[in-house]
């Protein structure tokens, strides 16, 4: 007899999110998040990416989630259904998430470290142009980029806020990070970089007194910071659940037509 995974609902405060998870709630003997094996939640991407924090923030190692989409996009979830549910834990194909680690240098010395699943962004907090030093394994690359702010983002999230700011879509497996520049100013003609993963990335704010600049990993944000230092943290990988005609990475790679 197979085993059968013990399993933990978690849903959007939305309405068709909470309809979903009464519509589920005999479907199987659901148990506590820090006992499951496998996660399901329901909602869009953005309760995706508060499910996947969370992972993160349990001390034993991340457990894989299935989403079904009860949002708008849904571009991380599978299609709501009811039923089958078993069936479909039994076929889904598991892709693997590395998020970034950001550590955010304040301007009073404060060190604050924060994972990332989709882009650390940097931005300006006031109407003064950001100015900012951008340095890669320990060289300077840019000694100063004037602009609204900066992203670094993963595959995973290169479809998101990078893709708003004409960044780069990256195919998952890709190896590789987007370095995206947000309403760059001077150099004029830099438009970004794609980078390997393995790469150091460290961001220093020049002026922070005059021209202070927050960071944001995810949805959290560090305001006045000096200095920013970004990298892949292999550590804490994270993995997502789909359904086999889901097929995210090919997904991706469409997003890449669409007009």
């Amino acid at each position: 007899m197979s085993h059968v995974l013990r399993r933990a609902l978690l849903a959007s405060p939305t309405a068709p999110a909470r309809a979903a998870a009464d519509a589920l709630a005999d479907a199987c003997d659901w148990c506590p998040l820090d006992e499951a094996e496998v996660v399901i939640a329901l909602g869009g991407d953005g309760f995706m990416l508060q499910t996947l924090h969370r992972m993160l923030e349990r001390r034993t190692p991340p457990v894989p989630v299935f989403g079904m989409n009860l949002g708008t996009v849904g571009f991380l979830m599978n299609e709501w259904r009811q039923h089958g549910l078993d069936e479909r834990l039994a076929r889904a194909r598991p892709f693997k998430v590395t998020p970034l680690q950001m550590s955010a240098t304040g301007i009073d010395g404060r060190i604050h470290t924060l994972p990332a699943i989709n882009e650390v962004s940097l931005l300006r907090e006031t109407r003064q142009t950001a100015k900012l030093e951008v340095t890669v394994n320990g060289r300077i690359v840019l000694p100063e980029l004037a602009c609204d702010g900066i992203l670094v983002a993963t595959p995973a999230g290169s479809t998101a806020y990078n893709f708003s700011a004409q960044g780069p879509i990256l195919p998952l497996g890709s190896g590789m990070l987007a370095l995206t520049p947000i309403s760059p100013f001077r150099p004029r003609r830099w438009r970004g970089a794609i980078l390997p993963d393995k790469a150091r990335i460290s961001l220093r704010v020049l002026d922070p007194g005059k021209r202070p600049v927050s960071a944001v990993a995810d949805q959290r944000e560090v305001r006045d910071v000096a200095q920013v230092d970004i990298s892949m943290d292999r550590q804490r990988e994270l993995t997502l659940l789909f359904d086999p005609e889901h097929a995210l990475d090919d997904r991706i790679t469409m997003e890449q037509f669409i007009a």
